[in-house]
């Protein structure tokens, strides 16, 4: 649950998120690289978190094809 006193649309918020197996990452990325990244998403009419999710999807695919992955 939210540190402090969250509202109670937070709390729905978080509990959604748990539900669905939703998680929120961070990474440290080159600003050029997240600002064109962003840019080519943009003009692709594609978010951000829609290609990325393909990109990972992808990536352990041709692993799993490659039987380096065995999960």
């Amino acid at each position: 649950m939210p540190v402090g006193n969250p509202k109670a649309q937070s709390i729905a918020t978080r509990k959604y998120e748990k539900k669905t197996g939703w998680i929120s990452k961070s990474y440290k990325l080159k600003k050029e690289v997240v600002e064109e990244f962003a840019k080519a998403c943009e003009l692709n009419g594609e978010k951000q978190a829609t290609v990325l999710t393909r990109m990972m999807n992808e990536y352990i695919s041709a692993l799993k094809d490659s039987k380096r992955c065995t999960n």
